[in-house]
């Protein structure tokens, strides 16, 4: 059985869900908060498999909860629950290790589908918020320009090249290089180089070949 728990301050976005769960054989609503604090304190008793996690809430955000969540509870699956379509509230819960994110409107189908993909480690994306995040990975792909110098130091980097190695191949000091890096992670906005390359991969910046 999979226990959900919801956090909505919305009573009847609660009991909507509550109506929609309640002859799912293998999924049981074990509660609900309307509040940061009064969701913190049920968990601190006990844990569900799964929270539907509101992202605009009286005393906080969810987007900010769920991180703190995930840090404390890892074994926790969380899924963003919203009334915004928007690209920045999205990544920014997913960022924050949210299994998926789930609008307000979803079917039945839809919200039953997500509980159990999150409760099997998998990511749900209903396709109207995949839909949103590829307009805006697009949109933000048009906005990153690199220069021919970065286009060739990320494809260096792609293949696994130390600074140094980058260096001798394009014929460079390891300070240039160092440079050309830093860029590129500050234009793409990569935390370090694997998610740099795991961007570029993103935005079609770098190929396989």
């Amino acid at each position: 059985m999979i226990k959900v728990f919801i956090t909505d301050d919305h009573y009847m976005v609660v009991e909507g869900i509550r109506s929609l769960l309640m002859n799912e054989h293998d999924i049981e609503l074990i509660g609900s908060a309307s509040t940061v604090a009064s969701c913190k304190a049920f968990l601190a008793h006990q844990l569900p498999d799964v929270l539907l996690l509101d992202i605009s809430l009286p005393d906080g955000n969810g987007i900010d909860l769920c991180k703190e969540l995930k840090q404390k509870y890892p074994g926790l699956y969380i899924l963003g629950l919203s009334t915004f379509n928007q690209a920045s509230y999205i990544s920014e819960m997913m960022d924050n290790g949210a299994s998926g994110y789930v609008l307000k409107n979803a079917t039945q189908k839809e919200l039953t589908e997500a509980i159990r993909l999150a409760h099997i480690g998998k990511t749900y994306m209903a396709f109207e918020v995949a839909k949103t995040l590829h307009t805006a990975k697009l949109e933000t792909n048009d906005k990153i320009i690199l220069s021919r110098r970065e286009k060739e130091v990320l494809n260096l980097i792609k293949n696994g090249f130390t600074n140094t190695e980058i260096a001798a191949t394009l014929h460079l000091s390891v300070n240039t290089v160092d440079t050309y890096r830093k860029s590129l992670l500050t234009k793409l906005d990569a935390k370090n180089t694997a998610d740099l390359v795991r961007l570029a991969f993103m935005y079609k910046l770098i190929s396989l070949e």
